[in-house]
């Protein structure tokens, strides 16, 4: 689904009719393993914070508390500007559920994407469906970071200083910085940062899960936990 995102569809209609089931799937409907759900229940007690570059909402829904949450690339559920005349960003649950709706799709009481019998998917979406920006009437694009028209809103300025707040106040303190499936396509929000602050803090500790990936380098060897293996089970093990 990422590397389709990238296609370049030759009318926004077909445009908006991949992007619109990606969205819905990826945004709107649940994870389909409760990996999400076990971690919350390890960490809910706990004085967390959850940094992260996925734009899924899935923290959240997993009962995550919102402020205590920083999607740095953006958000699935939110249009913005393409090009952009302003900072603001745009709920679209209302819209993209049309747009599947309106490809022949249907959804079935846990919010799952169906498609009945005998139906042909459209390949396209309505052309009243297809958003545009309401102050400057440009096309609406995705709220994620992918170059320099990632509109970055209030809410996640306010986000950002949340986090730089619960560093701030737990930079002397025992933390686990626990770096859950994260690679190396952006690794300096993440990973590089959580290295750095584990080797400046006395008494921290890094903790790397990752399926093919579990690694620490050598200035923090004696400070980390590296697990090899299927996150999900992982979790269900502690």
């Amino acid at each position: 689904m990422y590397s389709g995102g990238f296609y370049p569809y030759s009318t926004p209609e077909e445009h908006w009719a991949y992007w619109s089931r990606y969205i819905y799937i990826n945004r709107y409907m649940d994870a389909p393993k409760p990996v999400y759900d076990r971690l919350f229940q390890l960490v809910k007690d706990q004085d967390y914070f959850v940094l992260t570059t996925n734009v899924d909402h899935c923290f959240q829904k997993a009962g995550f508390d919102k402020d205590r949450l920083f999607y740095t690339q953006g958000d699935y559920g939110l249009f913005q500007c393409s090009r952009p005349c302003h900072q603001n960003t745009y709920d679209n649950g209302a819209v993209i559920q049309e747009m599947v709706e309106a490809q022949g799709y249907g959804i079935d009481t846990d919010g799952r994407l169906i498609l009945p019998e005998g139906v042909v998917p459209e390949m396209i979406v309505p052309s009243d469906l297809v958003p545009h920006c309401p102050k400057c009437g440009e096309p609406m694009s995705m709220n994620l970071r992918a170059d320099h028209t990632f509109v970055e809103d209030e809410g996640w300025h306010l986000a950002s200083e949340r986090y730089a707040e619960f560093l701030r106040r737990h930079q002397n303190m025992k933390v686990l910085f626990l770096e859950a499936a994260v690679g190396f396509n952006t690794p300096t929000i993440v990973k590089y940062s959580f290295w750095r602050m584990t080797h400046q803090w006395k008494d921290a500790v890094y903790a790397c899960l990752n399926y093919g990936e579990a690694y620490a380098p050598d200035e923090i060897k004696k400070k980390s936990i590296c697990i090899n293996g299927d996150i999900g089970e992982i979790l269900d093990q502690l």
